[in-house]
């Protein structure tokens, strides 16, 4: 039997193009879990510049992104967005599709991956 090979690098080399790498971040919104969506935040972190680089183009300390990025992290809007501009992308609103089942109701808060009260 072959033995497999790991995912982490292919991923990492596929996240380098904006595209996929959007696609990625959408995906990971799309499962609606903050944790899921923070780490597939820090692969695609990863990828484009690493954590250093990446905190001083978004103006934040090194040390507060890693934290924000963590398993436990729960970024400010502020923080989030900064990242994200940083890395070339944007937050939108879009229309769900009307044949989507509808998801159950949960807070604000325990649906987006960062504080915004």
């Amino acid at each position: 039997m072959r033995a497999s090979k790991p995912y982490q690098p292919e991923l990492l080399k596929r996240l380098r193009a904006p595209r996929l790498a959007a696609a990625y971040l959408n995906a990971a919104l799309e499962e609606d879990d903050p944790k899921l969506f923070l780490l597939a935040l820090r692969n695609v972190a990863e990828v484009h510049g690493g954590m250093g680089q990446l905190a001083g183009k978004a103006k934040l300390n090194r040390e507060s992104l890693y934290r924000m990025l963590s398993d436990r992290g729960n970024p400010e809007w502020q923080s989030l967005d900064a990242l994200l501009h940083a890395l070339g992308f944007r937050l939108t609103v879009a229309i769900q599709p009307r044949s989507a089942k509808p998801r159950p109701r949960r807070s604000v808060r325990a649906a987006v991956p960062h504080s915004v009260a």
